[in-house]
């Protein structure tokens, strides 16, 4: 006989003394005890000798709690099974306590398995004819509880709890193995936090939260006792359901046993057995569905933010997997999202268009130099509950058929699989850009027409002239000689389709992209590719459609300089062990960022931007702005631009100072050919103009740096 076999049988020879293979086997089994009681030493050891002879325990997952930006705020949570794990310090010492007297009152004397027990148990079993008690310590049923947390199939999830002597065996002997290991405290620590008291209540955080609406260690006697009876028949003892009788009879009956074991005194048992259940029931939040109503308009945030989460690679290998990880992981994350400037967003958004309108106003708000999202606010209510919708305003779709407002859940203003809005006008920066990359100064000048024939080929329509496309002005005023001052600031097409053929529209395209831009339509995709591009003509009229996230971060590239940021949710993302979650060497939660345009033309681009609002061009003249009133609002250092799309499909207006950039547009979502109408086009300027007075009022005003020489002359 080898010597492991050897060790082997002198395990189960151990237990044979203790009368416990038997006994513990069936005390918790269906089947007679003859079923075990020959297995005998040998049987015993080759059954032993194939099961680990180590608890391998896997954390159990924990409840990942999302907060804004203040850190205090919680914006909500995300888990699959509702858990935060809790030191034994933080737990109130009755709850300790009482669930020794619920569930093992001998725990602090074995050694995992309790041969009085199981003797116990295998009596009241024989009279009974069949399962009266059980003989799990509470050692053996936190094995059952690792076996199952750590399971990888629903196959091995079923073995851990299944019926069986096997299971027995193993539990006997990964509990002596535990208790070799681990302190008592230590046991009753890891047991706490992984037992289920019902109510998607993982954990005895969770269960405080649930059934009290406290914290642990604020337990009372009574309320410790309830949780502590729960842990055994959880749908049975529920102190929630409308017949408390089951839950109070448990409840008394480890009070019960508290007195018995010295752990309270006769009086405290007498004046806890009086009293009534008391519950405080509540919640906890879930998803980004269940965001408090109070900040309801942040699901919309809350939706970019799992989308940019499921794209993370540090949290897994796909999408699932890293959505998998935010339910389980028990992170502490710190948004973005300002409470402050959404507040104030949100304000000026419903001031103009009501949530029952079938238009979609909404506005982000970006950081320049981290890229974050301080805010995300539009005139919907995020919910999946849309049977009191309006109806649709497209004629071509069913009388009965529901629009998305006021209520949805789709990505409106970025992340997801949103399209986006034609952008209009506002595309004309990239076609500047372009230009002053390529070397073209702010003094470039064309003569622009009322209309005028470009070399872009293009089907036959409204604004072609032949087989060239040839664009028009939306004012006989505009026409004359223009530079990019006052082309910008006015937003001459003529002239920027001249420009464009210049600098090529294929420079255009690649910049958009630079700065963010991605195609997610068929035929957007088609025109930007590397074929098709450069005969792209009506790009930088903004024909492509775009979200204002992209946009936003756009002009916030602009106002750091050239310096572009991806958009990002996030401030901090901490592990449960409260160290910051790393990817390749590198915070999850840091800005990425990079040079993509040089300062000097950034610099150049926000001279003209500044002729657009109103606060005039540091070394040129603008000749006018399409948005004046914006200044007028602000009163401190602002550029951007406007856009608008034929027929006032969409209207847009994106600004930015040097500590905050917006983009606010509005449009109907359900129905594209919907038109907004000349009266809600200034509605976007008024919007951010208002909004970054609001959130700039107690900051410093900060000045443009003037561009050089070399490209205004």
């Amino acid at each position: 006989m080898t010597s492991r076999r050897l060790t082997v049988a002198g395990k189960v020879a151990m237990l044979i003394r203790a009368g416990l293979i038997a006994g513990l086997v069936l005390a918790g089994l269906s089947y007679p005890f003859t079923a075990l009681a020959g297995m005998g030493v040998k049987a015993g050891t080759e059954a032993l000798e194939n099961m680990p002879e180590q608890l391998t325990e896997t954390p159990p997952a924990q409840t990942s709690y999302v907060y804004a930006a203040d850190g205090k705020t919680l914006l909500t949570m995300f888990y699959e099974e509702h858990r935060k794990h809790t030191d034994l310090d933080d737990m109130s010492p009755y709850l300790v306590k009482a669930i020794v007297a619920s569930e093992d009152t001998r725990f602090y004397e074995h050694n995992g398995v309790d041969p009085k027990g199981v003797a116990r148990a295998f009596v009241a079993n024989q009279q009974a004819g069949g399962v009266a008690q059980g003989a799990s310590t509470l050692t053996m049923q936190y094995v059952r509880m690792a076996l199952r947390d750590s399971a990888k199939t629903p196959t091995e999830a079923l073995k851990a709890t299944e019926q069986t002597a096997a299971r027995k065996l193993r539990e006997m002997r990964l509990a002596i193995e535990v208790e070799q290991r681990l302190s008592k405290d230590e046991i009753l620590e890891r047991y706490l936090n992984a037992a289920y008291f019902g109510h998607r209540a993982y954990g005895i955080f969770a269960a405080s939260q649930v059934f009290f609406s406290k914290a642990p260690r604020d337990l009372t006697l009574t309320e410790a006792a309830l949780l502590a009876g729960l842990v055994k028949a959880p749908s049975a003892y529920d102190p929630a359901a409308n017949d408390r009788g089951a839950a109070l009879d448990r409840r008394n009956y480890v009070i019960e046993q508290m007195r018995k074991m010295n752990a309270i005194t006769a009086e405290q048992a007498a004046t806890a057995l009086r009293s009534r259940i008391r519950l405080k029931l509540s919640t906890p939040p879930n998803d980004c569905v269940s965001v408090p109503e109070k900040h309801n308009d942040w699901g919309f945030f809350c939706d970019y933010f799992k989308s940019w989460w499921r794209e993370q690679p540090a949290f897994g290998s796909n999408p699932q997997e890293r959505e998998a990880q935010l339910r389980r992981g028990g992170y502490r994350v710190v948004t973005s999202i300002d409470p402050k400037i959404q507040r104030y967003a949100l304000r000026h958004v419903l001031e103009k268009e009501g949530r029952g309108s079938p238009f979609a106003h909404g506005q982000v708000v970006v950081q320049p130099g981290t890229g974050r999202l301080l805010s995300m606010a539009v005139n919907r209510t995020y919910s999946l509950d849309q049977e009191d919708n309006g109806r649709h305003t497209d004629w071509r779709k069913k009388d009965d058929e529901k629009g998305n407002y006021p209520n949805t859940v789709n990505p409106l203003l970025g992340g997801g699989d949103m399209a986006g809005y034609q952008a209009g006008s506002t595309f004309k920066i990239f076609t500047l850009l372009a230009a002053l990359e390529a070397g073209l100064p702010l003094t470039t000048s064309f003569y622009a027409p009322q209309r005028f024939v470009s070399q872009y080929i293009t089907a036959p329509g409204p604004a072609t002239c032949g087989i060239y496309w040839c664009p028009k002005n939306s004012s006989e005023s505009m026409t004359g000689t223009q530079t990019m001052w006052s082309g910008f600031g006015k937003s001459v097409n003529t002239y920027f389709v001249q420009l464009e053929q210049r600098v090529g529209a294929d420079k255009a395209v690649r910049m958009a992209e630079r700065l963010g831009l991605r195609w997610r339509t068929a035929v957007d995709k088609e025109l930007a590719t590397k074929e098709h591009a450069p005969d792209w003509g009506a790009f930088t009229l903004g024909v492509s459609d775009a979200t204002p996230v992209e946009m936003a971060n756009v002009f916030a590239t602009l106002a750091a300089e050239g310096r572009y940021c991806e958009p990002l949710p996030v401030l901090s993302i901490r592990n449960p062990d409260g160290t910051h979650a790393v990817y390749q060497e590198r915070l999850v939660a840091a800005p990425r960022c990079h040079q993509a345009v040089k300062a000097t033309v950034a610099r150049a681009a926000t001279d003209a931007a500044r002729c657009v609002t109103g606060y005039g061009a540091a070394r040129g003249r603008c000749g006018g702005g399409t948005s004046t009133m914006v200044y007028g609002v602000l009163q401190r250092p602002v550029a951007g631009k406007s856009g608008t799309t034929d027929g006032n499909k969409t209207a847009w207006f994106s600004g930015y100072t040097p500590q905050l950039a917006a983009s606010a547009f509005v449009a109907d979502p359900d129905n594209p050919e919907h038109l907004v109408g000349s009266g809600r086009s200034t509605m976007s300027k008024y919007t951010v103009a208002q909004t970054l007075r609001d959130a700039l009022q107690d900051e410093p005003e900060l000045k443009f740096t003037p561009p050089s020489d070399k490209l205004v002359w």
